[in-house]
């Protein structure tokens, strides 16, 4: 009878014209991307080609080895809500693909992130921002804001040595020519990052600016003129699926292995989809 990594190896070997040579993981991976061609086609918005997100998902995946090690179903899940979203994972930042050991099974999966510029381009795709952007700001820089009447914000970077971050804010203008600012400072930032499953690793350690910048936007999601879909597409952050067609799950990534109940475990769950529903403003 053949095994799973018979069936694996002969995928892999019939997607690279029948080579019968054992297949690399990164090999394995590819045939199965390949097979998941028509999904994701039909998953990713039609301004997107599917042949460059299976390229550029591969280019992602064998450049980090723990991506490799991950179970399939889950990696490959990742990938599909990247599709989905329409966001392109690696270094332009769309959003991350991250390995973690699951706490529950006790095997590597993958979690999907969306990046800072993810988040930027998931607003643009409502038609009424005409701009949005965000910056960090440090000890040395001339800044100020003010709210009430009327809100007023002031940024002016120090050239050479800038000191510690101090703040990092928000800018949205709208094409009817109004705009919405939010300003955070560090601690509260550090705060948010604290409440993330993914604090410890990912971009969070190696995108800490980035990541900054993505939770002030989150932040001021609510007050932007987005449609109730991309507000449902940007809830999808922090996300696990066990497979291409699961549900998106929020797991703990420092779990022990131990055994959760079934109930509370849900519960678990549902209380952090709800939390980040509520930083969007958008209630399921």
């Amino acid at each position: 009878m053949a095994t799973n990594k018979d069936i694996k190896n002969q995928l892999a070997n019939k997607a690279n014209g029948g080579n019968n040579a054992p297949a690399s993981p990164a090999n394995t991976i590819a045939a199965y991307l390949k097979k998941m061609g028509p999904e994701i086609e039909k998953a990713l918005p039609s301004h997107m080609n599917p042949d460059r997100m299976a390229r550029i998902a591969l280019t992602t995946i064998r450049s980090n080895p723990k991506l490799l090690e991950a179970s399939i179903p889950s990696l490959l899940g990742a990938v599909m809500q990247a599709a989905q979203l329409g966001l392109e994972p690696g270094l332009v930042g769309h959003c991350y693909l991250i390995p973690f050991r699951n706490g529950k099974t006790g095997q590597t999966d993958v979690q999907f992130i969306i990046g800072y510029k993810g988040m930027i381009d998931l607003a643009r795709r409502s038609g009424q921002i005409e701009n949005i952007y965000s910056h960090a700001v440090f000890e040395n820089d001339d800044f100020e804001y003010e709210l009430g009447l009327h809100p007023k914000l002031v940024h002016k970077p120090a050239t050479g040595e800038r000191g510690s971050m101090t703040h990092v804010y928000a800018v949205a203008h709208f094409k009817d020519g109004g705009y919405q600012f939010e300003v955070m400072d560090i601690q509260e930032i550090e705060k948010r990052r604290g409440r993330s499953k993914s604090k410890n690793n990912g971009p969070w350690v190696t995108d800490f600016e980035e990541m900054a910048k993505k939770t002030v936007i989150r932040h001021m999601w609510k007050y932007l003129p987005i449609s109730i879909e991309v507000q449902q597409q940007a809830v999808q952050d922090e996300v696990v699926r066990k497979d291409i067609t699961a549900e998106p799950e929020y797991i703990d990534m420092e779990a022990p292995v131990i055994e959760t109940p079934k109930d509370e475990a849900t519960a678990e769950a549902e209380g952090d989809k709800e939390e980040l529903q509520k930083d969007f403003g958008f209630e399921s």
